[in-house]
């Protein structure tokens, strides 16, 4: 009986190639071993893989054909409400086009975001899109640009540096928006609930609220209900403000929370994004609303077009009042 051979590369030369272990080679192209590897290794093992043209057996017909029928989908959170209504919009055009998405939780870790990018260049996937806040303070523009030169597409909700398809989100005007309301309803102390500096969505919404009215405090704390609910605690016992600008919903949620806990009444609340539990909650919430689901498929639609990359499609942010701010009493 004849034997079959392999003529290609080896794992074992793209590991010696890389200058990493068979095993540290295996967790990077095979997902095997359930161990997290380091980013820079990572890269050397597919740069190694690019370069040898190496094939693992399982992929390789989809590698045959140069790119997979797999998006990569990064979110920082995909227990938040926020993320959640982005990935629904993106997985309903991806499955019009009937392609397979995989969600990736980064859990807000810049290393572990590259890391994924990494992983999905290696598996060839067809498009990586961004759905997480850019970090200020990290760039990972060089692996999405190596991810772009293998020929897959790059999207950014937000941003991520410049030649990569963009949904751009209004931060800044929506959190002016928020400053004129509550300027219009005679508040003066208004303490800002923001979410972690290390974020550009963070920033870019203080930066918009500060352009019309400086607030009196600003709490920085995770962007959950329980990271509101803390900070809000800290403002009302220490600046005692009459409004609250949180920087999402659940924030605000959490200072609602805060507010009933501690007794204070006649501090108006304000949130962002306009996710559902807004309209549940008693009162109901003031807050700025982003079309989430279109911002998620509008961001697919952008990787899986045949346009060149660099395309921004703005989104709109819209006040929309409701029961949980009032003028001052």
């Amino acid at each position: 009986m004849a034997r079959l051979t392999s003529t290609g590369p080896t794992l074992q030369q793209v590991a010696t190639l890389a200058g990493v272990s068979l095993a540290t080679a295996s967790r990077v192209l095979h997902g095997s071993g359930g161990r997290r590897v380091d980013p820079s290794l990572t890269s050397r093992v597919v740069d190694a893989a690019a370069q040898l043209r190496y094939v693992a057996h399982a992929p390789a017909q989809s590698l045959a054909r140069s790119r997979s029928t797999m998006v990569g989908l990064l979110v920082h959170d995909i227990a938040d409400p926020y993320f959640a209504a982005i990935a629904a919009g993106a997985m309903r055009v991806a499955r019009e086009h009937d392609l397979m998405v995989l969600v990736a939780n980064t859990f807000r870790d810049p290393s572990l975001e590259r890391d994924y990018v990494a992983r999905l260049r290696a598996q060839r996937a067809r498009a990586v899109l961004l759905a997480g806040s850019a970090f200020n303070d990290f760039s990972m523009a060089a692996e999405l640009t190596a991810f772009a030169e293998s020929g897959g597409r790059v999207a950014a909700i937000g941003g991520h540096g410049t030649g990569f398809d963009t949904v751009a989100l209004d931060n800044f005007g929506g959190a002016q928006q928020v400053a004129q309301h509550l300027v219009s309803l005679g508040h003066k102390r208004i303490g800002v609930i923001c979410g972690p500096s290390t974020l550009a969505t963070s920033q870019s919404r203080l930066d918009g609220f500060a352009s019309v009215v400086k607030p009196v405090a600003v709490a920085e704390s995770d962007f959950t209900r329980e990271g509101g609910h803390s900070a809000a605690v800290t403002l009302l016992r220490k600046h005692r403000p009459t409004a609250i600008f949180a920087h999402n919903d659940l924030m605000a949620v959490g200072a609602l929370a805060a507010l009933r806990e501690l007794g204070r009444t006649g501090v108006s609340v304000v949130g962002f994004d306009d996710l559902p539990v807004a309209v549940d909650v008693t009162p109901a919430l003031t807050t700025v609303r982003l079309d989430l689901d279109a911002i998620g498929a509008s961001a697919m639609e952008l990787v899986l077009s045949d346009h060149p990359p660099g395309r921004s499609i703005s989104a709109e942010a819209v006040l929309v009042v409701r029961e949980s701010t009032s003028p001052v009493g």
